[in-house]
C-alpha cells in the first residue's frame, strides 16, 4: 500500500472517529451543566476545531512508522471546567466515559454499515471503486474506534481511563493517581515502545477478526 492510498484510506475514519469522541465528551459536560465546549464552537463537525498536531498527525504516523497492526490517534481535548458540576470528580469521569462510549457506539455502526456495504456490492453484481472505498473507511473505521475505546481505557490521566479511575478512586489515592498527569503522554510513548499497547489492542483485535459478516 503507498503512502498517498494509506493517507485517503487512513485520514477520513480516524479524523471523523477522534472528532465524534471530542463531541462527545463536550456534549457530556454540557449535559451535567458546563457550557464551555459550546461556546468556544467544539461541538462542531468542522474538523478543523478538532485537529491536534501530535495526537492526530505525530502520533498516528509513529503508529505506522513502528508498523503496529493497528491505527490511531486522538484530538485536540475539549476544554471541560469541572467546577460547574455537583460533584467535579465524579462528573469528570463520567466525562471521560463518554468518549470511548461514543467509540463502540462508532465501532457499532461502522460494522452493521459494512455488512450493508457488503450486500449492496453483491446485490449489484457491479464491482464498484467509490463502494470498495466505503469498504475500507468502514472496516477501518470499525478497527480504530475499538481500538480507540480500549487506548482511552487505559488508567493511565490524562487519557479517559486515568480521568475515570481518578473519580471513582478513594481520594488519597485518587491525588496521587492525578499527579500522573504531566507525564501522561510519556508514559503512552514508553508503552508504545516498549510494545504494551500492542498487547493489550491485540485481545481485542482477534475479537473483531472472529466478527462474522451478517448478509
Amino acid at each position: 500500500m503507498n503512502m498517498f492510498f494509506k493517507i485517503i484510506a487512513i485520514a477520513p475514519p480516524l479524523v471523523f472517529s477522534v472528532m465524534l469522541h471530542e463531541i462527545a465528551h463536550g456534549l457530556a459536560a454540557e449535559r451535567f451543566g458546563d457550557p464551555t465546549a459550546r461556546r468556544l464552537g467544539r461541538i462542531s463537525l468542522n474538523p478543523l476545531k478538532h485537529i491536534d498536531p501530535v495526537m492526530t498527525v505525530l502520533f498516528p504516523a509513529l503508529l505506522v512508522w513502528a508498523g503496529s497492526p493497528v491505527i490511531f490517534g486522538g484530538a485536540k481535548p475539549v476544554p471541560v471546567n469541572p467546577l460547574y458540576f455537583t460533584n467535579p470528580r465524579r462528573g469528570m469521569a463520567y466525562v471521560a466515559l463518554a468518549g470511548p462510549l461514543s467509540n463502540l457506539v462508532l465501532a457499532a455502526l461502522c460494522y452493521f454499515a459494512l455488512n450493508g456495504a457488503v450486500y449492496a456490492e453483491h446485490a449489484f453484481r457491479s464491482p464498484s471503486l467509490l463502494l470498495g472505498l466505503v469498504q475500507v473507511w468502514l472496516t477501518l473505521g470499525l478497527i480504530m474506534n475499538v481500538a480507540l475505546a480500549v487506548f482511552n481505557l487505559l488508567p493511565v490521566p490524562p487519557l479517559d481511563g486515568g480521568r475515570v479511575a481518578v473519580g471513582f478512586l478513594p481520594i488519597r489515592f485518587a491525588r496521587s493517581w492525578a499527579r500522573l498527569e504531566p507525564f501522561g503522554i510519556l508514559i503512552v510513548f514508553g508503552l508504545l515502545y516498549l510494545g504494551v499497547l500492542d498487547k493489550v489492542l491485540d485481545p481485542a483485535l482477534s475479537m473483531l477478526e472472529r466478527l462474522p459478516l451478517l448478509h
